[in-house]
């Protein structure tokens, strides 16, 4: 005799994903039980005391670009439940050692300027048939390639002509190296080669981004906009049960669906999937820096020291090199950093005078070195002086990730490399990529569509699809 049903959906993993599906399955009227190992919820989006008291560090993501301009999170109150964007003057700075920067601005106008005369034109061409649609784009950008018909089928083909060559390709456009620099860390976001078809979609997004809906932070850290989510959920009437590590499926309580915001691997062991998943590959791993600073960072380059993200590369070329080294299994010797000074903006963050930053640098699966040293001597190229006002560091590398975050496979925090039919074919090549071959198991974490970043999309696509899947059980009993 089968156990009685105690839930109609049972959530396993707290992050924005998670958390996401878990709302979206409750505003839907389903009674949904949320389940997290951790003792908090939050996955990727957490803040943490990490070097010294009354200075709160985001373990990983920070800035949220995808956040603010997510299409989901933009239908929750989640102002209502004390999420609070807070936008730096200069979304991006890309300093170059002479003391100048690329900007990636709040309006093209800025961004192109910064680029020289010589480049001006090209960016504002390239960006021009994109402003003021990001509503269309996005809801297009942020689903299944194959979900139906785009909303806007006109600019979502002509974004995909663009975006689909690789990054390396949409760099040679410019003419100098500062709007060539400004592609390359654009599109290392996606922690890939620049020779990878979509690194140049993945450029053209974060740079339309910063245009449309800014590159922000939440106010006091990214553990509010976790909060702000599982206040919205229970709010809804969900259950959250934190401290709970979930080894079997048998272990959770019945109910008609099971949503896991875990790895595929995880999910295959947990859920006796066996080796369906065997050809997913994780990708590239990062190592990072907490600092804990006696005053803001000595930017050369002003436009820097007014920035939410800062990211250091000297040309496209270096960056380009530095991705590849952590592709193909390479220590880092020149890394590319992106950065981010969260107290820019919000000086809540630690003490009066104080600042937090943070940096990391791209390695390979896996590595077990020391990349510290190599980050420190990268930021003193653009900053001087850095190093002096270091009060206190915390540093994490690729094991110390997979273990603070078991979705962090090897310190891949993207949770599946970006590369080959992976792409957009993750985490297998199937028109259901949230469902799996277990009636009623379903996968929401960043290995599904679209992809990583702090958006919950992954969540609520997949939510879309196990309300479906309860539709259509439904209709058979």
């Amino acid at each position: 005799m089968s156990r009685a049903v105690v839930a109609d959906a049972v959530v396993v993993g707290a992050g924005p994903n998670g958390l996401t599906a878990a709302v979206q399955l409750a505003r839907a009227g389903l009674s949904v039980h949320l389940y997290e190992a951790a003792d908090t919820v939050g996955g990727g989006a957490r803040t943490e005391e990490l070097t010294l008291p009354g200075f709160r560090h985001d373990p990983c993501s920070a800035v949220h670009p995808f956040g603010v301009g997510s299409p989901v999170f933009g239908t929750l109150p989640l102002a209502d439940h004390g999420l609070e964007w807070l936008h730096p003057e200069v979304p991006m700075a890309h300093p170059f050692p002479d003391g100048t920067a690329a900007v990636l601005g709040r309006t093209a106008g800025e961004t192109a300027a910064s680029l020289g005369p010589r480049d001006a034109g090209t960016y504002r061409r390239l960006l021009a048939p994109y402003l003021g649609h990001w509503d269309a784009l996005a809801a297009d950008f942020f689903r299944p390639p194959w979900a139906g018909l785009p909303r806007d089928p006109y600019r979502f083909l002509r974004f995909g002509l663009t975006g689909t060559p690789p990054a390396a390709l949409l760099a040679l456009r410019f003419r100098d190296p500062k709007g060539r620099a400004l592609i390359a860390g654009l599109a290392g976001h996606a922690i890939s080669r620049l020779t990878e078809p979509f690194t140049g979609a993945m450029a053209l997004m974060f740079a339309l981004a910063a245009h449309e809906r800014g590159w922000p932070v939440a106010r006091g850290g990214s553990q509010a906009i976790s909060d702000a989510l599982a206040g919205l959920f229970t709010e809804l009437g969900g259950e959250i049960r934190t401290g709970v590590t979930v080894r079997k499926l048998d272990e959770l309580p019945p109910a008609r669906a099971y949503v896991f915001d875990t790895s595929p691997t995880a999910l295959a062991r947990i859920a006796a999937l066996g080796d369906v998943y065997r050809n997913y590959r994780y990708g590239p791993a990062v190592f990072k820096v907490d600092y804990a600073l006696d005053g803001s960072v000595p930017w050369t380059a002003p436009a820097a020291r007014r920035a939410g993200t800062v990211h250091l590369g000297h040309s496209a070329t270096e960056i380009g090199d530095a991705l590849n080294r952590a592709v193909t299994g390479r220590s880092p010797q020149t890394p590319f950093l992106i950065t981010a000074q969260p107290t820019v903006v919000d000086p809540s963050r630690a003490p009066a005078g104080k600042h937090v930053f943070w940096a990391y640098a791209h390695v390979p699966q896996g590595w077990r070195g020391d990349a510290t040293d190599a980050i420190e001597r990268q930021i003193e190229r653009f900053a001087p002086g850095f190093r002096d006002l270091v009060l206190a560091r915390a540093v994490t590398g690729p094991a110390e990730l997979a273990t603070r975050n078991a979705n962090y496979v090897g310190g891949d925090i993207a949770c599946g490399a970006f590369s080959g039919v992976q792409t957009l074919l993750r985490p297998r090549p199937t028109t259901s990529p949230y469902a799996t071959p277990r009636p009623g198991v379903f996968l929401c974490s960043s290995a599904t569509p679209p992809g990583p970043g702090v958006h919950g999309m992954s969540g609520h696509n997949a939510a879309r699809a196990v309300l479906r899947h309860l539709r259509h059980a439904s209709r058979r009993e």
